[in-house]
């Protein structure tokens, strides 16, 4: 008796194929059923197309972005709350846990808009909800930086000790 080893194994795997395949009960089959697509009738349903402004509205919602969206909006229109003058001079930078930055392009203009405040929350409640802005923080430009190169001296005074 000649026994050769295969050394890939397809050879015993196709014998425990076919002695797998004899021992396999055969189901009888039934033909199926042609079936019906499934469409939602002449009313209105989830399934149907949406419009994309209702799809957005429902992830808005959900996402309970309104009240971001609204404020971000409103601040979109800038100049129609607090005049073009001073919309010119400053700028809405952030808006986070019911306080809205502002900034302004100089210190003036900063006095001038925190003389301001007190209105534009009024303002800003009165078209947005009540509660939803509690401070307006109003900021003035940044202070330059003295400072060139790696090393300098803490506590300084600035550029004042360059002119002899």
């Amino acid at each position: 008796m000649d026994v050769t080893h295969d050394p890939t194994g397809l050879g015993l795997a196709r014998s425990i194929t076919q002695s797998l395949r004899s021992r396999v009960r055969r189901w009888p089959t039934k033909p199926r059923e042609p079936t019906q697509p499934q469409t939602s009738g002449s009313h209105p349903d989830d399934r149907d197309p949406q419009p994309l402004s209702t799809a957005m509205e429902r992830l808005v919602e959900s996402k309970g972005w309104s009240t971001e969206i609204s404020v971000h909006t409103l601040l979109g229109r800038w100049p129609v709350l607090v005049g073009p003058t001073n919309a010119a001079h400053s700028h809405p930078e952030s808006y986070n846990d019911h306080v809205l930055t502002v900034r302004a392009d100089s210190t003036v203009w900063a006095a001038s808009l925190r003389s301001m405040a007190p209105q534009l929350v009024a303002v800003l409640n009165d078209k947005l909800g009540e509660g939803t802005v509690r401070l307006v923080k109003i900021i003035g430009p940044d202070a330059p930086s003295w400072k060139k190169g790696r090393l300098s001296v803490r506590d300084g005074r600035g550029p004042r000790d360059t002119y002899g």
